[in-house]
């Protein structure tokens, strides 16, 4: 181990012990909340806030159903150096007239929300340990993704790359990337202009595939989103064909492998030491839908991305001692969004797929004591349920609003217009999966369109009523439920 990881752990389990200390007296989660590109982060947290200010309708969150949370209040977030999630800008475009869905965030961000409430044990209620800091931590997937970098050589992580490249459902967005770097000697002498060009195509390969959607899932994240760190050599490197000489230290095999070093050292490790280390429980929201919708290359591209994000936890159950020297997730939901999309006798389906996707690592996580569920969800529900006929069948439907542009078969719609759309049916058994896309290859597996946000419903011109959700309330139990008991 290096000194510099010795003097970090060090200064971890300092940190920690104060934290452990501080939570004593004053208890406090931190909820980690990703999720992969378009997957409803802002809109999740936005409607999860407004839901407990408002007094939303969230029968099972248990402090609620028992008449136990007093009140949900907004207080100065604790770390001075982390953006501030801006949930009343994004409140406001929900509730605007007309409404929109705010602007995904591409950046950490965190808000501190305080819940008062009447414990149930004795001593609580006699020690006054009546409030719960909840410290929101927002964050994008793509970071996340990057954390098994820390473990991974640049040779490693360069034939990762590349054969991820050659794979089928990547193979046209990747043909200018791979036909430049065969033409790049890696033990060549190292040139500034054969980087650049070389950083420049890979990020643009980057870009079509988080675009095209099949595969969001391939890091670095911060190549889309590089924030202070745009056109620095950290983010100038790529990855390289493998060579039969063996390159030296001023190759540019030997750049591209310190650069990459540089990225984790100063963008990968920071991120995990300073905010991921942290966290006490997480939520990751998955849009399988869409994923269903693209196929079975952009199903298996989800699947590989929730096994790596499992694999980034340090899952487990809490002892006072690892509490105070080396906290872990003991918590982690994954919520399968946009649930206001399917007819609910398909939620028990979705929630079977995504556990079905996740299961390998979700049975490691599950040995090392860590909880786990996984929730169909509608932060905000933009549709609603009924029947219609569809070519002479009656059939169940969600009636909503799509948003202009968006298509189903031949049909463009305009935005101004309710439609209902028969979503398709899931397949029960969620091992069918496979099956059930080889069958239906060629059209739409579920018909997943974007529907513009509900119309705000006041109870007076100055108190907008909560925003319609699915489920959130059960997402809110698994998470906090146990903390106010």
């Amino acid at each position: 181990m290096k000194a510099s990881d010795v003097a970090d752990t060090a200064v971890d389990v300092l940190r920690n012990v104060g934290a452990f200390a501080h939570d004593l007296v004053r208890p406090t989660v931190r909820l980690g909340v990703t999720g992969l590109s378009r997957a409803g982060k802002t809109v999740f947290i936005t409607s999860l806030i407004h839901n407990l200010l408002a007094g939303g309708r969230l029968p099972f969150f248990d402090p609620v159903a028992q008449g136990r949370l007093h009140r949900a209040y907004l207080e100065p977030q604790p770390d001075d150096d982390v953006p501030r999630f801006d949930y009343e800008r994004h409140l406001a475009d929900l509730l605007g007239s007309p409404p929109k869905w705010p602007e995904s965030t591409r950046r950490l961000s965190q808000l501190r929300l305080t819940l008062e409430f009447e414990p149930l044990g004795f001593l609580d209620r006699n020690l006054g340990r009546n409030k719960l800091h909840v410290d929101i931590v927002d964050y994008p997937g793509e970071w996340l993704l990057d954390l098994p970098l820390l473990g991974q050589s640049y040779e490693d992580w360069s034939m990762r790359e590349i054969a991820m490249a050659r794979e089928p459902n990547r193979e046209a967005l990747s043909r200018k990337m791979l036909a430049l770097l065969e033409k790049l000697d890696p033990s060549a002498e190292a040139r500034e202009e054969d980087a650049q060009h070389a950083a420049a195509a890979f990020t643009s390969y980057l870009q079509e595939c988080r675009d095209k959607g099949d595969a969001a899932v391939v890091p670095p994240g911060r190549f889309l989103m590089p924030g202070e760190f745009e056109g620095s050599p950290a983010l100038t490197f790529a990855p390289l064909l493998p060579s039969d000489v063996e390159p030296s230290r001023n190759s540019l095999w030997g750049m591209m492998a310190r650069r990459y070093e540089a990225y984790k050292s100063h963008i990968v490790k920071p991120f995990f030491r300073d905010h991921f280390a942290r966290l006490d429980r997480q939520i990751v929201l998955v849009d399988a839908l869409t994923a269903l919708n693209g196929g079975r290359d952009t199903l298996h591209d989800l699947q590989r991305a929730l096994t790596d994000i499992l694999g980034c936890f340090r899952p487990g159950s809490n002892s006072w001692l690892s509490s105070v020297l080396y906290p872990r997730i003991d918590k982690i939901l994954f919520a399968a969004t946009k649930a206001d999309h399917l007819h609910h006798t398909s939620h028990d389906r979705l929630e079977a797929i995504v556990r079905r996707l996740a299961h390998n690592a979700i049975d490691r996580a599950d040995f090392a004591g860590a909880e786990i569920d996984v929730v169909a969800v509608a932060s905000v529900r933009a549709t609603r349920e009924g029947n219609a006929k569809v070519r002479g069948e009656d059939l169940p439907c969600i009636f909503g609003y799509p948003l202009k542009g968006e298509k189903i078969g031949t049909r463009t719609f305009d935005g101004n217009e309710e439609y209902a759309i028969f979503p398709g049916d899931l397949p029960h058994d969620p091992d069918e999966v496979e099956a059930f896309l080889k069958r239906k290859a060629g059209d739409n597996q579920v018909r997943v369109v974007r529907f513009r946000p509900p119309d705000p419903v006041t109870r007076n011109p100055d108190t907008p009523a909560a925003l319609p959700h699915i489920r959130l309330d059960r997402a809110l139990n698994f998470l906090l439920g146990d903390k106010m008991a």
